[in-house]
């Protein structure tokens, strides 16, 4: 028997999985691009009223449209089967895998899985992103330092994680901290990478500005670099929050008793193929509820940004 509890706690992250299908399409984007370890100008106005971030005609077509799309991926899903002929331990009707995901969410055994997969991706994203974010201020403000480090960091990104996943953990063991330094690398550079962009998009005429005012050098950080960098810095996080679900999966498909990734090897051990299917979902759902998060924080924390598209409209 399944107790109301879990059903009603797990069951949020799959409404999640359908909202942010929605949100991903429709959310908009800080939009920036940049060459690795290059300055970047950016467009910043932090004048005039923010527009409604997004447009209520446009978010109520998207909602009436969500059914219709679930209803033509399952019904898609239905014809591919029907077209192949193909057996459920190749690929489980949509009503069979809801089967096994009810049967896996009442005896504990997803709920116990996701949890620990959930704690290796918040440990490891935490631990990427603050590290990450320290060096690559450091980098922006120290070219000496940038040289002699740079070549080791990108060096570094040419080996696969999954060459390296083996040797952690051999090294740290087959517990939760292998798994967080994993997902810790894999977000690393990402994170790295637009945090340099980030602080080195601050115009110089801003520095100008702050020394005019005689503003200290902590002033000067916590007032100007910091609002600069977070635009850049958020896409980077986003990227990161996805990313670090694939690291946490790497390091239990190598070696772990635990997690959506042992569940899905137990799955594919059995040909129990549903399973299967219920793990990749479970895993999409919790990387688009990170996505949704940490979209939700960059969105309420750049409240005073004014986007260029958005003044041009507010001038019309």
């Amino acid at each position: 028997m399944c107790s109301a509890p879990k059903t009603n706690w797990f069951s949020v992250f799959f409404a999640q999985l359908c909202l942010g299908l929605f949100l991903c399409a429709h959310a908009p984007i800080n939009k920036g691009r940049g060459i690795l370890f290059a300055p970047e100008r950016s467009i910043m106005a932090t004048t005039g009223p923010l527009k409604s971030i997004i447009p209520s005609r446009r978010l109520r077509r998207g909602i009436a449209l969500l059914p219709f799309s679930l209803a033509a991926g399952i019904f898609l899903w239905y014809l591919v089967i029907w077209a192949g002929d193909l057996q459920a331990f190749i690929l489980p009707p949509p009503d069979l895998v809801w089967q096994r995901f009810l049967r896996a969410l009442g005896d504990g055994s997803l709920s116990r899985h996701f949890r620990i997969t959930l704690g290796e991706v918040l440990g490891g994203l935490a631990l990427g992103g603050v590290s990450a974010t320290a060096l690559g201020y450091l980098l922006a403000r120290s070219r000496p330092l940038e040289r002699l480090l740079a070549p080791y960091i990108v060096a570094s990104q040419s080996v696969p994680i999954v060459a390296i996943a083996p040797l952690l953990v051999i090294w740290f063991g087959p517990g939760i901290a292998s798994k967080m330094l994993i997902c810790a690398l894999i977000v690393f550079f990402p994170i790295l990478i637009n945090t340099i962009v980030g602080v080195r998009s601050v115009p110089e005429d801003l520095y100008d500005l702050m020394r005019t005012l005689q503003a200290s050098r902590w002033q000067t950080f916590k007032k100007l670099e910091i609002p600069a960098a977070l635009p850049v810095l958020f896409g980077g996080l986003r990227i990161g929050a996805t990313l670090a679900v694939i690291g946490a999966v790497v390091g239990e498909f190598v070696g772990s008793d635990r997690g959506l990734g042992f569940l899905i090897n137990l799955g594919r051990g059995q040909f129990d193929t549903a399973l299967v299917f219920v793990a990749v979902f479970s895993l999409v759902a919790m990387a688009l509820s990170l996505y949704i998060i940490v979209n939700f924080i960059e969105n309420h924390l750049l409240l005073w940004q004014v986007r260029p598209e958005q003044d041009e409209k507010s001038n019309l």
